[in-house]
């Protein structure tokens, strides 16, 4: 019996990265999982990469009809949703003085009102005792250059938390922030404009944690697999660190 065994489970974002990775640990543990990505090839190569029954829901969080689309696929099906992991998201560096109207309405139209409505339309489908987490960022308590869009964009999904995990506890559904510190993901990588900075990139990251590198994946996956399951029965509003000391020390 995995951790998981006979519960539905929602990953968006979930065709690369943290995303991939954790819908492929909570296949492993027994859940169904439907997975969202906005590109069809890549949903699909996730989908044989999970297994296991995995569904692939093809949307954009930040468009209410595909998140619309999302929850009648997992109507139809007749069950609940037992674990909710809102991780779709991104972000791209530009300073006060270079932001656009167009960079601050893509980053917070995806991290704040995607992820805002994620979780309201799913509302419906949330069983009794679920567990939502939400994606965060290290970079929501620090003051990174040319990072302030994106940062703000991950302090709003904490205080969302703590709203959410308020509200929702009449249903006993716990709510709770996964808060990775640097992560070796094609979504990094897609910061610098080429290889060789996106090489300088992660060695500046790397030197910037305690551990002394970056983190992977999947130890983000087993992080948010101990807030999906009952192991987390008694933590709702909280903010796990997975940052290797970055935010700590």
């Amino acid at each position: 019996m995995g951790q998981l065994t006979g519960k539905v489970a929602v990953v968006t974002g979930g065709t690369t990265g943290i995303g991939l990775a954790t819908a492929k640990r909570f296949a492993a543990e027994g859940a169904q999982v439907y997975v969202t990505g906005r590109r069809k090839p890549e949903l699909d190569t996730a989908v044989q990469d999970i297994g296991s029954g995995a569904v692939g829901i093809q949307g954009d969080i930040s468009q209410l009809a595909d998140l619309d689309r999302l929850y009648e696929t997992l109507s139809r099906s007749g069950r609940g949703i037992d674990v909710l992991f809102a991780n779709a998201g991104g972000g791209e560096f530009a300073t006060l003085q270079e932001a656009t109207p167009e960079h601050f309405d893509t980053t917070f139209g995806i991290n704040v009102r995607g992820l805002f409505f994620t979780v309201q339309k799913a509302l419906p489908l949330l069983n009794e005792g679920a567990s939502v987490i939400l994606t965060g960022s290290t970079a929501a308590s620090t003051g990174e250059e040319a990072f302030g869009v994106y940062s703000a964009t991950k302090a709003a999904v904490r205080s969302f938390a703590r709203t959410w995990a308020n509200e929702l506890r009449g249903r006993r559904i716990r709510v709770n922030v996964i808060t990775p510190g640097p992560i070796d993901t094609p979504g990094v990588s897609g910061l610098a404009p080429d290889t060789e900075q996106a090489g300088q990139l992660k060695e500046n990251l790397a030197a910037q944690v305690p551990l002394g590198r970056m983190g992977r994946p999947d130890e983000i996956a087993s992080s948010v697999l101990f807030l999906a399951s009952d192991q987390s029965s008694f933590t709702t509003g909280a903010e796990l660190y997975v940052d290797g000391g970055m935010n700590q020390v």
